[in-house]
C-alpha cells in the first residue's frame, strides 16, 4: 500500500513539474495578465474567520486512490448546494488526469455562488499561481511536502502580489516552521499521510497546538462527519475542508450544515 501510494503522489508531482518546464509562456506576460484581471478576490482568509467552525466544501470528482466519487457531477449545482447549506468556501480540483477537474470546474462553481473559491492543484511555478488568479479563483493551494524553501517563499510572494490568498498545506511541525518562515497565515494540516495514504485523527490535533493565533487554522482530509468536525472545532482550528464526505452524500446541502453546526 506504501508503495503504490507514495507513486500515485510522485506521478502527479513529476507530471506538473514536466508540465510546467515544457509551458513556453512567458511569466511576466501572465503576472501582467493576472494584475489586469478586474475582478475583485473574495476574501478567501477573511471568510474563515467568522465565528463557529468555517466550511471549505470541495467539488472534486474522483481521487487516484478511490477512483470517481460522483460521476454525474455538476460543479456549478455542488457549489450552489454547498453554499445553500452554509459553506464559507469551495475548493475545487482543477488538476485533470489525476482527479479529473478542470480550469471549467472552477469558472462553473464560482459563478454559481458568492463565497470565495480555492484552486485545489499541485501548484509548482509561477504560472500555475497566476493562472489561479487568471481563472478566477480567490486563493491557491502550496504544499509544502512537494515544494522546495525556496520555491515555498517565492510561490508565496507571487500569490499575495496578485492578490490570491495562500492555503499553505503542511503535515507536521517541521513543515508548520517553514510556513511560518514564509508569512503564511493561512495554514492546512492535512491528515492524511502523503506516503502511507492513512489518516491519522490525532495529527491535526497535534500540530495545532503549535499554531499561533495569528494564523487560521484548517484541518483538512478524512472529515468523515459532525463527530470529527466537533472534536476539530474543539482543538482550535478555525474550519474544515471536507470533500469525499460531502461528494458522496446524498445531500450535499445538509452535510454541510451538520459539520457547521456539530461543535
Amino acid at each position: 500500500m506504501t508503495d503504490r501510494v507514495a507513486t500515485y503522489l510522485d506521478a502527479i508531482v513529476e507530471a506538473h513539474r514536466r508540465t510546467a518546464a515544457e509551458d513556453g509562456r512567458p511569466s511576466s506576460s501572465l503576472l501582467g495578465a493576472a494584475l489586469a484581471v478586474e475582478t475583485p478576490v473574495r476574501g478567501f482568509r477573511r471568510a474563515l474567520r467568522e465565528p463557529g467552525l468555517s466550511v471549505i466544501a470541495e467539488v472534486k470528482r474522483r481521487s487516484p486512490s478511490k477512483g470517481t466519487l460522483r460521476a454525474d457531477l455538476d460543479p456549478a449545482a455542488l457549489g450552489a448546494d454547498y453554499a445553500r447549506g452554509g459553506a464559507a468556501c469551495l475548493s475545487v480540483l482543477t488538476d485533470g488526469a489525476h482527479f479529473g477537474g478542470s480550469v471549467e470546474d472552477l469558472r462553473l462553481a464560482r459563478g454559481a455562488v458568492t463565497i470565495p473559491v480555492l484552486r485545489k492543484d499541485f501548484t509548482v511555478c509561477e504560472n500555475d499561481v497566476y493562472d489561479a488568479r487568471i481563472m478566477g479563483a480567490d486563493a491557491v493551494l502550496l504544499i509544502a511536502a512537494v515544494l522546495s524553501d525556496e520555491e515555498l517563499a517565492h510561490l508565496h510572494g507571487c500569490a499575495t502580489a496578485v492578490h490570491l490568498d495562500v492555503l499553505v498545506e503542511i503535515h507536521d511541525e517541521a513543515e508548520l516552521a517553514r510556513a511560518l518562515s514564509v508569512g503564511a497565515d493561512l495554514i492546512g494540516v492535512n491528515q492524511r499521510d502523503l506516503h502511507t495514504f492513512l489518516v491519522d485523527q490525532q495529527r491535526a490535533v497535534r500540530v495545532v497546538k503549535a499554531m499561533p493565533d495569528t494564523v487560521v487554522r484548517v484541518a483538512e482530509s478524512g472529515v468523515r462527519g459532525a463527530e470529527d468536525a466537533a472534536a476539530l472545532a474543539a482543538a482550535g482550528f478555525n474550519a474544515v475542508l471536507v470533500g469525499e464526505h460531502l461528494v458522496t452524500s446524498g445531500d450535499p446541502a445538509a452535510g454541510v450544515r451538520a459539520l457547521r453546526e456539530a461543535p
